[in-house]
């Protein structure tokens, strides 16, 4: 559903490659459902090593469907739009979504416009995900379903976008493509990260940048010292590991992070609840302000009902039901049944 069109009236689709096996099928099943495709791999970061052999995959890939591949660099715009975003958060004391800004500004930015300038009618890339031309919809995989971080799409654009993978399960993906001499390889190689410019963890990639490693004080609700930790941008919001707390004999959450103080702040679980988030930079798929729905506050929870006000580019929701480490910087992103209906960053 939403990812099929009539491709008797305009047929040509630019697809983006990574070398993976989604990406890879994507195209397959795009060639031989009667389209023109052309393929596209970006060079978004500059972790060494790394485009050298993903290059390599995508245009095996590539020669493999028999379909061009263009090669895009983007890299100081991936810099600029993502990197420095991601940076820049976490040292305001946030913890950051950076796959949602890519897909806004990279994958459904630059890469759109490449596909303009190669007379594309259609995008297609190998999300798990499905639309109906107006709304994004949940992927019937649930276990590998990508909507939350495309939430921060230009809605205009949903019409022009293809996902091959929506209505499949990624373990009959890999046993398609294990099944057909000449892909096995794609079936069986390791999944990417999923931050792609993430090695090992982030802070390694903040080291580059700032000084992460700053011992400070711990606080309790109240204010007073309690413990130590490392340097605050070690912490996200309900992380309970890495720091001390003295006497402590029930396990200790971080509740707070204050950046200009290299300050957290922990308390016990209970203190984690939440009723009450605020957004800004509000994206919605439709002219709705005020209305009941299920929002989803990470990547990995259940959507939990609730009730949204909007006003302007920011909004308010209030939960009914708590949930635990609410983080700032992180995406709210509402669904109606399986249907993605908007969402806004998290204050």
């Amino acid at each position: 559903m939403g990812s099929r069109v009539d491709i008797m009236a305009k047929k040509k689709v630019l697809i983006g490659m990574s070398g993976g096996v989604d990406s890879t099928v994507s195209a397959l099943l795009l060639k031989e459902e009667g389209y023109e495709v052309e393929g596209v791999y970006m060079k978004l970061h500059s972790k060494p090593g790394y485009h050298e052999i993903h290059q390599a995959r995508a245009q095996k890939a590539a020669d493999f469907v028999g379909i061009k591949l263009h090669v895009l660099d983007l890299q100081e715009t991936f810099k600029e739009k993502v990197v420095t975003p991601f940076i820049e958060t976490y040292k305001a004391g946030k913890t950051p979504n950076p796959c949602a800004l890519c897909n806004r500004n990279l994958k459904f930015g630059e890469m759109l416009k490449f596909a303009d300038e190669i007379g594309a009618d259609y995008l297609a890339t190998g999300h798990y995900i499905q639309h109906d031309g107006t709304y994004l919809l949940q992927a019937e995989d649930d276990t590998k379903d990508q909507s939350y971080f495309l939430f921060y799409i230009d809605k205009a654009i949903v019409p022009r976008l293809l996902f091959p993978l929506g209505s499949r399960h990624k373990k009959d993906v890999k046993a398609f493509a294990a099944g057909i001499k000449g892909l096995e390889s794609f079936a069986s190689q390791a999944e990417s990260s999923e931050i792609c410019f993430v090695e090992t963890t982030y802070t390694d990639v903040l080291k580059d940048y700032v000084k992460v490693d700053q011992p400070g004080e711990v606080l309790d609700a109240e204010g007073n010292v309690i413990g130590e930790h490392k340097g605050y941008m070690h912490y996200t919001i309900g992380k309970r590991k890495g720091f001390t707390v003295k006497g402590a004999h029930d396990p200790h959450f971080v509740t707070k992070i204050i950046p200009e103080k290299n300050q957290i702040v922990v308390g016990l679980k209970e203190e984690l609840e939440c009723y009450e988030v605020e957004i800004k930079d509000v994206n919605m798929f439709d002219d709705r302000t005020s209305f009941d729905t299920t929002v989803k506050l990470r990547y990995r929870t259940h959507a939990v009902p609730c009730h949204v006000e909007i006003e302007g580019n920011r909004g308010r929701i209030t939960l009914k039901e708590p949930v635990l480490g609410v983080a700032s910087g992180q995406a709210a992103v509402f669904y109606d049944g399986n249907k993605l209906v908007g969402g806004g960053w998290i204050v």
